[in-house]
């Protein structure tokens, strides 16, 4: 009985970080976009915990019950433009895997999320807090095994003889140490911002090579 209320308490608080409505109609989703857009900018403003619900319905230009309409808290704003992120860069990620050139790769890879950072308007505030948030770690995580699932399914071929799992324990903690690099690179002024990332390149790469050589030497 217990584990069944737990359940369900989860269940309803997953609910509540979901769009109540999903746009159909041209209009509907222009306005998901207007109040997407500007809460970006707001949260680019003020970060993710100084943004008002009211404030992102004052610059849309619409009620705040008519905001309610479409999301039930701010919280399932901030999950909406988060799954919009990971939207707009799996493009870039389905690239990756499909060039698959470690040399240079992780170089465009790691160039293109640091202009994401600096360009997406409140994209550095969610995601550089996403531990803070809850609502966001299970996407974060999801988004992690994704990626991670989909190079390895593309090393393999190219490195047979190494075993799958050490495979892709090295596509999680790749990503996922890259990210908090960047992450603190984009705290920083223009200049140890750069060296950051071109050390981080260095680190990459060293690291692969020397790695994936040794595996190679040990099959």
């Amino acid at each position: 009985m217990t584990m069944n209320i737990t359940a369900s308490k989860n269940s309803e608080a997953l609910q509540e970080l979901e769009q109540r409505r999903q746009p159909v109609q041209e209009r509907s989703r222009e306005r998901v976009e207007l109040i997407l857009n500007e809460a970006a900018i707001l949260i680019s403003e003020v970060g993710v915990q100084g943004a008002k619900t009211s404030e992102i319905a004052r610059r849309a230009g619409i009620s705040l019950a008519s905001l309610y309409r479409y999301f039930p808290n701010k919280a399932a704003i901030v999950k909406a433009l988060a799954e919009r992120h990971i939207k707009t860069l799996s493009s870039v990620m389905e690239e990756f895997v499909s060039e698959f050139d470690l040399e240079e790769g992780f170089d465009k890879l790691i160039d293109t999320f640091a202009h994401f950072y600096r360009s997406e308007p409140g994209y550095k505030e969610i995601w550089s807090g996403v531990e803070a948030m809850p609502e966001l770690q299970q996407l974060d995580l999801g988004e992690l095994f994704d990626n991670a699932q989909a190079i390895t399914n593309r090393a393999k071929l190219l490195y047979p003889q190494v075993e799958q799992e050490r495979l892709w324990l090295i596509c999680v903690m790749l990503p996922r140490a890259c990210g908090a690099i960047l992450r603190l690179a984009m705290t920083m002024e223009e200049k140890p911002e750069s060296i950051m990332l071109t050390e981080l390149k260095l680190m990459v790469k060293s690291y692969l090579r020397q790695r994936l050589g040794e595996l190679d030497a040990a099959a």
